[in-house]
């Protein structure tokens, strides 16, 4: 029996080649029961006449297929599924299930209940995305990325892409960061004292499990990073809330009694504050004469385009107190997820065994892949371009915050990625959010960065990292005017 070329429907918006999407649409008939062994597929003169394409591509996709056993090919007589093709398990309809345990006794609702910043997951279709922390297409040097992807999938790096590491890490890429990524910070470090991590929010869920829990006292930074302290309030641990001002975390504002500091020096988040180096001596002297840790989150210190970054705390502590955390993902792109730590031997030694519990490793062919982008320089490469464009579109950004009255509660002088805004005080950015979504705006509104016990709701965040310059001034003037009208 033959399968008719209407059978095949190539989706105008569908992703990859024309070959790849051929491929697809076989796979997925033959995965979904559609297309059973046995049956002719049209010619590829036939495929290609009804779709309107070129006959050598659906005979390229064709060998392919045969290759992966999804076809075979029958002398004169053309190309069949294959008897060896995976087989669609014969599954009955399945009713809508009860549970039977009570799951939500058991959980609590501990971690779906926990305050997060609300972004849609269909992001990329408004036209103005003022949101945090996404990868602009148009930056990312996405030759060079899959050239070195491809090279660590040779047979070379067979080993790194298969095996098991246990609680080891790609020896290649901790070479890089010790020799070429730490030492821009300031921090010199022996392999002993490096972790690698499914990127920062991975790194400080490891450190708050190695270090802290019930009966164990925090201190963050007021506003702050939401996703800290949504690891801090699942482990039991007692948080302590610090305001922030003009030039980041106070020293002296640190209660007695913290086991532990939170901090983002470099690049206060949200408010974009850099902490001045008087105070990063005074909060190591504090932690000395206290007793408590530090623990560093290094992010987007490669966006200091305005002035020369700062040193990093952990390269001004002579005494160990310092955990860095630090990421790839801001700076290349946030899906590939992988970051690392740097601390005390003893520290890492801790939390490669708690890793090793949790997720073994890192894969390993992101690890090479990122070796390999790092050691040819399109890593930095990339951080220029990514510097320029948005010193560019931050220049353009301020202006039409000047032009439509709005106010800047925390811009930072360093650079970055973003403005952290003010509304009136009558004014709930909540609020302010949903309507601009109908308006194609996107916004961050700021209650999920502050203490839940005492959350102003008239703060906002407007990133500039996914949106063109071109479409910032009457993204602006959209916000401008959903305020003026509130």
């Amino acid at each position: 029996m033959s399968i008719p070329p209407e059978a095949f429907v190539l989706p105008p918006t569908g992703r990859g080649t024309l070959q790849q999407r051929i491929r697809q649409m076989i796979t997925e008939g033959v995965l979904a029961g559609r297309f059973r062994p046995g049956q002719k597929v049209p010619s590829s003169r036939g495929l290609a006449d009804h779709l309107g394409i070129s006959r050598i591509t659906v005979t390229l996709a064709y060998a392919e297929l045969v290759s992966a056993d999804y076809l075979t090919a029958r002398g004169r007589s053309g190309y069949y599924i294959s008897e060896n093709a995976p087989r669609a398990p014969e599954l009955p309809a399945l009713a809508a299930r009860a549970e039977g345990g009570d799951f939500a006794r058991l959980t609590g609702g501990r971690f779906s209940g926990l305050a997060s910043v609300d972004r849609p997951a269909d992001w990329e279709g408004y036209p103005y995305p003022f949101i945090y922390g996404q990868a602009d297409p148009a930056l990312f040097d996405h030759q060079n990325w899959r050239l070195c992807a491809l090279r660590a999938l040779g047979r070379r790096d067979f080993g790194a892409l298969t095996q098991d590491y246990y609680d080891r890490d790609d020896p290649l890429l901790i070479e890089h960061v010790l020799r070429h990524i730490l030492p821009r910070r300031g921090i010199a470090a022996r392999e002993d004292e490096v972790l690698l991590t499914m990127g920062a929010q991975n790194a400080l869920w490891i450190t708050v499990a190695a270090l802290l829990g019930k009966g164990r006292r925090a201190a963050v930074e007021n506003p702050g990073y939401p996703g800290l302290r949504g690891i801090l309030d699942t482990s039991g641990t007692e948080v302590v809330s610090v305001d922030v001002d003009a030039d980041g975390l106070p020293p002296d504002a640190v209660p007695k009694g913290v086991d532990v500091v939170f901090t983002t020096a470099s690049h206060q988040c949200p408010t974009n504050a850099t902490m001045p180096l008087d105070r990063r001596l005074a909060l190591l002297d504090a932690a000395g004469r206290e007793g408590f840790v530090i623990v560093e989150d290094d992010y987007e210190f490669e966006m200091s385009f305005l002035k020369p970054v700062s040193p990093a705390l952990k390269s001004l502590d002579t005494e160990g107190r310092v955990v860095y955390a630090g990421s790839f993902s801001k700076s290349v792109f946030p899906g590939m997820r992988l970051g690392y730590l740097v601390g005390p031997p003893s520290f890492i030694r801790e939390v490669r065994a708690l890793r090793l519990m949790m997720l073994r490793h890192p894969p390993g062919h992101i690890q090479r892949t990122v070796a390999y982008f790092l050691s040819l320089g399109h890593y930095d490469a990339l951080i220029n371009r990514m510097r320029a464009a948005y010193k560019r579109r931050r220049q353009v950004m301020e202006e039409a915050i000047r032009d439509n009255g709005l106010e800047v509660a925390g811009q930072g002088g360093f650079g970055g990625s973003s403005f952290w805004m003010k509304a009136p005080e009558a004014v709930d950015t909540e609020a302010l959010a949903e309507r601009l979504r109908s308006d194609g705006v996107l916004i961050e509104a700021g209650r999920a960065f502050f203490d839940p016990a005492r959350a102003p709701r008239n703060y906002y965040r407007l990133g500039y990292s996914s949106i063109g310059p071109a479409k910032i001034p009457e993204g602006i003037a959209r916000i401008g005017r959903a305020i003026a009208s509130m």
